[in-house]
Protein backbone atom coordinates (compact mmCIF):
# COMPACT_ATOMS: atom_id res chain seq x y z
CA UNK A 1 0.00 0.00 0.00
CA UNK A 2 2.95 2.31 1.03
CA UNK A 3 4.45 1.78 -2.39
CA UNK A 4 1.26 2.69 -4.41
CA UNK A 5 1.01 6.34 -2.37
CA UNK A 6 4.54 6.61 -3.46
CA UNK A 7 3.76 5.88 -7.13
CA UNK A 8 0.57 8.52 -7.24
CA UNK A 9 2.62 11.21 -5.41
CA UNK A 10 5.00 10.98 -8.06
CA UNK A 11 2.00 11.16 -10.92
CA UNK A 12 0.64 13.71 -9.36
CA UNK A 13 3.57 15.71 -9.33
CA UNK A 14 4.88 15.00 -12.97
CA UNK A 15 1.17 16.37 -14.13
CA UNK A 16 1.74 19.21 -12.16
CA UNK A 17 4.97 20.09 -13.82
CA UNK A 18 3.38 19.28 -17.03
CA UNK A 19 0.23 21.98 -16.96
CA UNK A 20 2.50 24.31 -15.36
CA UNK A 21 5.05 24.01 -18.69
CA UNK A 22 1.94 24.24 -20.93
CA UNK A 23 0.65 27.30 -19.18
CA UNK A 24 4.22 28.74 -19.42
CA UNK A 25 4.47 27.80 -23.45
CA UNK A 26 1.24 28.97 -24.05
CA UNK A 27 1.55 32.24 -22.35
CA UNK A 28 4.98 33.41 -23.44
CA UNK A 29 4.11 32.35 -27.44
CA UNK A 30 1.93 35.44 -28.21
CA UNK A 31 -0.81 32.61 -29.41
CA UNK A 32 -3.42 34.12 -27.30
CA UNK A 33 -6.58 36.07 -28.45
CA UNK A 34 -6.44 39.14 -27.86
CA UNK A 35 -8.65 41.86 -27.76
CA UNK A 36 -7.76 44.04 -30.43
CA UNK A 37 -8.68 45.60 -33.36
CA UNK A 38 -7.72 44.14 -37.14
CA UNK A 39 -7.05 46.25 -40.08
CA UNK A 40 -5.55 45.01 -43.19
CA UNK A 41 -2.66 45.82 -45.90
CA UNK A 42 -2.34 44.90 -49.18
CA UNK A 43 1.91 44.34 -50.51
CA UNK A 44 3.44 43.33 -53.73
CA UNK A 45 5.73 41.10 -51.66
CA UNK A 46 5.41 39.19 -48.42
CA UNK A 47 8.18 36.74 -48.31
CA UNK A 48 9.53 35.18 -44.81
CA UNK A 49 6.30 36.46 -43.52
CA UNK A 50 4.23 34.17 -41.26
CA UNK A 51 0.93 33.87 -39.48
CA UNK A 52 2.19 35.13 -36.04
CA UNK A 53 4.73 37.08 -36.74
CA UNK A 54 5.33 40.34 -34.99
CA UNK A 55 3.55 43.70 -35.89
CA UNK A 56 6.33 46.59 -34.68
CA UNK A 57 5.60 50.60 -34.22
CA UNK A 58 8.87 52.38 -33.06
CA UNK A 59 10.85 48.99 -32.49
CA UNK A 60 7.67 47.78 -29.76
CA UNK A 61 5.34 44.56 -30.63
CA UNK A 62 1.79 45.81 -30.73
CA UNK A 63 -0.34 43.07 -32.62
CA UNK A 64 0.70 40.02 -34.64
CA UNK A 65 0.00 38.51 -38.19
CA UNK A 66 -2.95 36.55 -38.19
CA UNK A 67 -3.87 35.64 -41.94
CA UNK A 68 -2.09 35.98 -45.53
CA UNK A 69 -4.24 35.52 -48.52
CA UNK A 70 -3.94 36.68 -52.42
CA UNK A 71 -5.73 39.47 -53.62
CA UNK A 72 -7.22 37.47 -57.01
CA UNK A 73 -7.70 40.54 -58.92
CA UNK A 74 -4.43 42.82 -58.08
CA UNK A 75 -2.44 39.63 -57.46
CA UNK A 76 -1.24 41.53 -53.88
CA UNK A 77 -0.95 39.74 -51.06
CA UNK A 78 -3.33 40.74 -48.13
CA UNK A 79 -2.09 40.35 -44.76
CA UNK A 80 -4.67 41.13 -41.55
CA UNK A 81 -3.16 42.25 -38.27
CA UNK A 82 -4.60 41.74 -35.21
CA UNK A 83 -3.22 45.07 -33.25
CA UNK A 84 -3.41 45.72 -29.23
CA UNK A 85 -6.68 47.86 -28.75
CA UNK A 86 -4.80 50.48 -26.75
CA UNK A 87 -2.84 51.14 -30.20
CA UNK A 88 -4.52 53.63 -31.93
CA UNK A 89 -2.80 54.51 -35.23
CA UNK A 90 -3.71 57.42 -37.73
CA UNK A 91 -5.27 56.22 -41.02
CA UNK A 92 -2.37 57.53 -43.24
CA UNK A 93 0.07 55.15 -41.28
CA UNK A 94 2.61 52.92 -43.84
CA UNK A 95 3.45 49.38 -42.90
CA UNK A 96 6.49 47.80 -44.52
CA UNK A 97 8.23 44.57 -44.25
CA UNK A 98 11.24 44.37 -42.55
CA UNK A 99 13.49 41.29 -41.36
CA UNK A 100 15.33 40.96 -38.03
CA UNK A 101 18.69 40.61 -40.13
CA UNK A 102 20.56 38.45 -42.47
CA UNK A 103 18.72 35.00 -40.38
CA UNK A 104 16.48 37.21 -38.79
CA UNK A 105 12.58 36.30 -39.31
CA UNK A 106 10.57 39.07 -40.58
CA UNK A 107 7.82 41.40 -39.36
CA UNK A 108 5.47 44.44 -40.20
CA UNK A 109 6.74 47.74 -39.16
CA UNK A 110 4.37 50.50 -38.75
CA UNK A 111 5.13 54.27 -39.20
CA UNK A 112 2.54 56.62 -38.16
CA UNK A 113 1.46 59.59 -40.25
CA UNK A 114 0.26 62.77 -38.99
CA UNK A 115 -3.68 63.00 -39.55
CA UNK A 116 -5.81 63.08 -36.52
CA UNK A 117 -8.05 60.48 -37.35
CA UNK A 118 -7.34 57.12 -36.40
CA UNK A 119 -8.02 53.67 -37.83
CA UNK A 120 -11.12 51.48 -36.61
CA UNK A 121 -11.87 47.41 -36.77
CA UNK A 122 -11.61 46.52 -40.22
CA UNK A 123 -9.88 49.66 -41.70
CA UNK A 124 -6.84 49.24 -44.59
CA UNK A 125 -3.75 50.29 -44.12
CA UNK A 126 -2.94 52.29 -47.28
CA UNK A 127 0.77 53.05 -47.76
CA UNK A 128 2.59 49.54 -47.97
CA UNK A 129 5.94 48.72 -49.16
CA UNK A 130 6.62 44.71 -49.42
CA UNK A 131 9.80 42.58 -48.70
CA UNK A 132 12.49 43.36 -50.24
CA UNK A 133 14.76 39.93 -51.84
CA UNK A 134 17.98 39.84 -50.38
CA UNK A 135 19.14 37.33 -52.25
CA UNK A 136 18.31 38.98 -54.95
CA UNK A 137 20.07 41.98 -54.05
CA UNK A 138 23.64 40.25 -53.20
CA UNK A 139 23.09 38.70 -56.88
CA UNK A 140 23.01 42.30 -58.41
CA UNK A 141 25.70 43.55 -56.19
CA UNK A 142 28.04 40.28 -57.24
CA UNK A 143 27.28 40.42 -60.83
CA UNK A 144 27.55 44.35 -61.22
CA UNK A 145 30.91 44.65 -61.34
CA UNK A 146 31.10 45.83 -64.57
CA UNK A 147 33.45 44.85 -67.37
CA UNK A 148 34.78 48.69 -68.09
CA UNK A 149 37.90 48.79 -69.86
CA UNK A 150 40.93 50.17 -68.47
CA UNK A 151 42.92 53.21 -70.28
Amino acid sequence: MQSNLVETLIGTIVVVVAALFLFYGYTTSGMRSSAGYKVTAEFSGVDGLANGSDVRLSGIKIGTVVSQRLNAETYQAVITMDLARDVKIPDDTSAKITSDGLLGGSYVSLTPGGSPDHLADGGEIMFTQGSVDLMGLIGQAVFSTGGGDKE
